[in-house]
């Protein structure tokens, strides 16, 4: 009696694991049965980046695409860091006293001087224009 009551304990899981193969394998099969084989002349064509979509994959592509991808990256953590700023900054429920309000409001404002200065470095070196 003591094991059955056991074995159960562990029912939901076995459940889990069951229905987690089954839609495993069939989010793995199902494409192959129902994905067309022949490609659209659209898809295989030459993609925004300029070079053929099947071609050696060791060629060379140009620097401008991995600039303009750090400065996303870039321009994003500036916003995930701004947000959250903003939120604790003003917020009167928190109760931080007046000092560091003020020390967290131009610790943010050094921190969007420098974020800005780097991007008009770049806009002026025309790392931002595209060839």
């Amino acid at each position: 009696m003591a094991s059955s009551e056991f074995l159960l304990n562990y029912l939901p899981i076995l459940i889990f694991l069951g229905l987690a193969s089954v839609f495993g394998l069939l989010f793995l099969v199902l494409p192959m049965v129902l994905a067309p084989t022949a490609p659209d002349p659209e898809k295989v064509s030459t993609y925004e980046c300029g070079f053929e979509a099947f071609d050696d994959a060791r060629m060379k592509f140009d620097v401008q695409f991995y600039i303009v991808a750090i400065l996303f990256i870039i321009v994003d953590l500036d916003v995930a860091f701004l947000f959250p700023w903003a939120v604790t900054l003003f917020n009167p429920e928190l109760g931080m006293d007046r000092d560091f309000q003020i020390f967290a409001f131009w610790s943010m404002f050094v921190f969007l001087a420098v974020f800005f200065i780097g991007f008009a470095y770049e806009w002026k070196k025309g790392a931002l224009e595209w060839r």
